[in-house]
């Protein structure tokens, strides 16, 4: 490691010093351990190293995305909370709807091995979507003896929504949930919006597709690989105690939209997840009550825009400066050089970013962009390059 940046200004104080071992005990992560075939680089992503750290111990404060005892960041094999049988175990559409019909509370329909449910045409047909009633889990097995998960496709561009929460306390767990289009369509965007453009109508001409939805409270989505939705991968409408956990969630990346996770008037708990190749993997519209917490997640490399992003009045029009409500981001390794972070306004209560790791920025005016009395930056550290 050649250095660590020091950058000291008011209401910002960053990590300081050039590391040497001489002066304190450092250590660098990996994230995974020895047995165990993380997706931290899987054959999804374009960054292949596997000998790239995910956190670093520095006199006994930890910076970066460390793994838990659940598993890998990113979930898949290794990951300690499978689930390998339900209630309901189904193989194909129809099956499928049956079971979401009959389903109650507390039970689980379960899709096994790698079983792969194409819900094309009957999206593009119908507008089909899959309605998850409260306190149900739909499951598949991702990592259990080497799976990859049953897959839940649609290659219908006017996917709407795939997966619809209709009730609190939905959980998907254990599957690869993946939508029609990968694709960042620049030109499509610079007809719309560039110069002499033809405007946001003509924009929303193009459908947009969205992955997991929900309005009610207590949606988890866990050990998942979701990926290729022109929305967002999950849309977190609203709520309060959505967590969303352990996935790998890539190319969500329609520009102007494409998020990996976005937010209306909710709030939720982001960790340990593995993105890239997202426009946003992280979002929120800002209006108060919107917020989130992310901590251990890994940006992989690759990222169209900033990656952790929070809307503000003039992105809504609305004569205001909020930029959510409570935002709190730590212990994230960003490895995309696009700028990490940008709040766009002032946070009713405050956003917090701190014990990251800044892999590609030299200091924190690289990193974050917003930097006000109510976002505070402190104790992160930037590498410029490692040996």
């Amino acid at each position: 490691m050649d250095e660590i940046k020091n950058s000291n200004k008011s209401r910002r104080q960053f990590f300081s010093t050039t590391v040497k071992s001489s002066l304190f005990a450092w250590t660098m992560g990996f994230p995974s351990k020895e047995g165990f075939s993380n997706p931290f680089f899987t054959d999804s992503s374009k960054e292949k190293d596997p000998k790239k750290p995910s956190w670093m111990a520095i006199e006994n404060e930890l910076y970066g995305a460390k793994p838990n005892d659940l598993g890998p960041i990113g979930g898949g094999e290794g990951y300690k909370m499978p689930i390998v049988k339900g209630d309901y175990e189904v193989t194909n559409l129809d099956e499928l709807l049956d079971a979401l019909s009959k389903v109650k509370s507390g039970e689980i329909v379960f899709i096994p091995d790698e079983i792969r449910i194409d819900l094309t045409t009957r999206v593009f047909i119908e507008g089909l979507v899959l309605e998850i009633p409260e306190g149900v889990t739909l499951a598949g097995n991702r990592g259990y003896r080497g799976s990859k998960g049953g897959m839940l496709l649609s290659n219908a561009l006017e996917t709407r929504i795939m997966i619809r929460a209709n009730g609190p306390n939905v959980r998907l767990t254990g599957l690869q949930i993946q939508g029609p289009n990968p694709d960042r369509h620049l030109e499509h965007h610079k007809r719309s919006f560039g110069p002499e453009g033809l405007g946001r109508e003509y924009y929303y001409k193009f459908p947009v597709s969205r992955g997991i939805t929900t309005e009610y409270p207590g949606l988890k989505v866990d050990n998942c690989e979701i990926s290729a939705f022109s929305g967002s991968g999950v849309y977190l409408k609203k709520g309060t105690g959505h967590h969303i956990h352990h996935n790998f969630i890539h190319r969500c990346q329609y520009n102007g939209l494409g998020y990996g996770v976005s937010h209306a008037k909710a709030s939720s708990l982001i960790e340990y997840n593995l993105f890239n190749e997202n426009r946003h993997s992280i979002a929120g519209t800002g209006v108060s009550g919107c917020g989130y917490t992310a901590r251990h997640n890994i940006e992989l490399g690759i990222s169209l825009s900033h990656c952790f992003d929070m809307h503000g009045g003039r992105d809504r029009k609305d004569n205001t400066d909020i930029a959510g409500t409570t935002m709190e981001i730590y212990n994230n390794t960003f490895y995309a050089p696009e700028r990490a972070v940008v709040i766009r306004g002032v946070p009713e209560d405050k956003c917090d970013i701190h014990h990251n790791w800044f892999a590609k920025h030299k200091d924190g005016d690289q990193a974050v962009r917003g930097i006000s009395d109510r976002t505070m930056v402190s104790k992160n550290i930037f590498i410029r390059k490692l040996r």
